[in-house]
């Protein structure tokens, strides 16, 4: 049976950009639309030319795509014409394949907002679109509140939606504005549009207010929209819109989608689509949400030691999909709630060769519930919990020893009379039977310890030259005069691999000394570079 096309719009670029804390620059825009292009959406839309000079310049000379680009701006003012309008045209005059135009389809917001005629934001519909037309351009209208709008007046909201159509637009787009309505409902609206107004094309485009944004847009292809709006990793105002990176294994992986639907996205791009959101996010400098559906860190995450036997078994029994159809991986977690199986999982995983029957994995369980016990956590820290099992394994050597270190941090007047804040740290280690001290100035404590410690290392140095710290995260894991500080960081090298290393005390220098020195132990011991 021939499968039916659905067609994704990506609105990051447009609507993304209205995320509170995120502001694209040219350069960023330029990125992200390739991004999306190799992702295989249909249309981009890439904001609103003549809104702002950013914009206005990305539709001055609008990267070359195989998809769509579309540009986002009002239909016609009431009151003028069309050829009048210098809003109108400036969209018509912009670089782009398309103008997706928001319309009013709330009679409130039609009299409240706009301040014209019911009549009057119809023919602004009708004239914005046949004026689309006449350059050679594609239409879309995007009906704000049409469900609101709906509920409120339904004769009113058909009739913008029928306007559009009779115009000639290619797409009518429905969208939940406010995000309140329930895919129950939106189920409902769109099969009575279809009634309603024979032969229209309908898109969705929802809002994630009451968390339905996903559900909502696959109830609207349930009812017979073949267009879906949204954004990379649901970027939007207030709480977002619906998350294209979650949609799109729905429609290729889900069977009542997949089986009637196909997009544009290819197998392979969907094999890619975990790295464009985290990646998406290092461009934006916002931390992946590890709880995401299909591409966080914990999609696929297992920690109950029961779960984590049978998932070794068959990992059908704790897994919707396969992570690799979406590039990213199975975990099974390492912590107070392990088993065995847990830990004989996570050693494999990190190419640890131990037999099933070795006491030794007693032993090691009980170190990390006990570590986990003085606050350590090993559930993102793999390669502090790959030395501890090698440690304990009796396969690390001592590469070096750290004798001593001291970190000064001083706030002064700089000569021009700056406030700043100086941080220095000297670090006294033995690497064989030399004893090498370094010094070294950082950003913080923690910079210039990182700087000192790998200044000298002797005969390791080779081996960390291209180790970078990437990322530092802080938690008080015990509140009170008792606190204990635990530290996370990421390490970075040459190759692009990436670790995290864990530190406790409770004092946060210590903690962090503890997970910089892990992470220099790691990098040596995966490049198997023999101790002294």
């Amino acid at each position: 049976m021939k499968r039916e096309r659905l067609y994704l719009f990506d609105t990051t670029l447009r609507d993304g950009a209205q995320t509170t804390g995120v502001d694209f620059s040219h350069a960023d825009k330029v990125k992200i639309a390739a991004m999306l292009d190799r992702l295989g959406v249909d249309f981009i839309e890439g904001g609103y030319p003549g809104a702002n000079p950013v914009d206005t310049k990305f539709f001055e000379k609008p990267p070359v795509t195989k998809a769509c680009f579309t540009a986002f701006g009002m239909t016609k003012r009431a009151g003028i014409s069309a050829s009048n309008d210098p809003g109108l045209a400036a969209l018509l005059q912009a670089g782009g394949q398309a103008i997706c135009f928001v319309a009013k389809s709330w009679d409130y917001h039609v009299e409240f907002a706009l301040g014209c005629t019911l009549d009057e934001n119809l023919e602004s519909i009708r004239d914005s679109v046949k004026a689309t037309l006449a350059v050679n351009k594609r239409a879309m209208i995007d009906c704000e509140h049409f469900f609101d709008g709906y509920k409120a007046n339904r004769a009113y909201a058909l009739a913008c939606a029928r306007t559009a159509r009779e115009a000639g637009a290619e797409w009518v787009v429905l969208c939940d504005t406010n995000g309140g309505t329930l895919p129950h409902e939106v189920e409902a609206i769109v099969a009575d549009v279809l009634r309603e107004v024979p032969g229209i094309a309908l898109g969705i485009h929802a809002h994630d207010d009451t968390g339905h944004a996903v559900a909502n847009s696959l109830a609207a292809v349930r009812a017979g929209a073949r267009q879906i709006q949204g954004t990379l990793n649901g970027l939007g105002e207030r709480c977002g819109n619906a998350n294209l990176v979650t949609l799109i294994p729905t429609l290729k992986l889900k069977k009542e989608f997949a089986q009637r639907f196909e997009i544009g996205v290819t197998d392979e791009a969907l094999a890619g689509i975990t790295a464009v959101s985290r990646a998406f996010d290092e461009l934006l400098n916002r931390v992946p949400n590890r709880q995401a559906p299909y591409v966080g860190v914990s999609a696929f995450a297992t920690k109950a030691g029961i779960h984590a036997s049978a998932l070794i078994k068959d990992p059908k029994t704790y897994e919707h999909v396969a992570p690799e159809t979406v590039g990213n991986r199975r975990l099974v977690l390492v912590s107070t709630q392990a088993g065995k199986s847990n830990v004989l999982a996570e050693l494999e995983r990190l190419g640890v060769s131990v037999e099933k029957s070795d006491p030794r994995l007693s032993r090691l369980l009980d170190e990390v519930k006990e570590k986990e016990a003085q606050g350590y956590s090993y559930e993102g820290a793999d390669a502090s919990f790959y030395l501890l099992a090698q440690r304990l394994l009796g396969r690390v050597p001592e590469f070096f020893k750290v004798e001593r270190f001291k970190v000064n941090v001083e706030r002064r007047f700089n000569a021009r009379g700056d406030l700043v804040t100086f941080s220095e740290a000297v670090v006294k280690v033995r690497v064989g039977e030399k004893s090498l001290i370094s010094a070294a100035e950082g950003d913080g404590p923690v910079n210039a310890l990182d700087k000192a410690l790998r200044k000298d290392l002797g005969r390791y140095q080779q081996f960390i030259k291209g180790l970078k710290l990437s990322d530092f995260k802080v938690r008080i894991f015990q509140g009170g005069t008792d606190a204990v500080t635990r530290v996370l960081i990421d390490s970075t090298d040459e190759t692009g691999e990436t670790w995290t290393t864990v530190g406790v005390s409770p004092n946060i220098i210590d903690a962090s000394f503890q997970a910089l020195i892990d992470s220099i132990y790691y990098k040596l011991m995966r490049a198997q570079v023999p101790a002294e």
